[in-house]
């Protein structure tokens, strides 16, 4: 999660696509890392209103109340 800049997001499956519900897990777990910065596969935020505003801090694209995941999804390879 660190790994993944301000203004970009990863999917629960793109951290790990054996095991996405995991991910969210130990997320929910775990408060020292950039958290908001993982959402679901469509773009919706887990976390409602307070994921919301965090990544909107940071200047993650929206399309409605989903992330614009065509403009602020990392790709695999980075």
């Amino acid at each position: 999660m660190r790994a993944i800049p301000e203004g970009f997001v990863r999917t629960y499956g793109d951290v790990d696509p054996g095991a996405p519900r995991l991910v969210g897990l130990v997320l929910s777990e775990t408060h020292d890392v950039p958290w908001h910065r993982v959402v679901r596969a469509d773009g919706s935020l887990p976390k409602g209103t307070q994921q919301r505003q965090l990544l909107l801090r940071e200047g993650v694209p929206m399309r409605g109340e989903r992330v614009d995941l065509d403009q602020a999804r990392l790709t695999p390879e980075l």
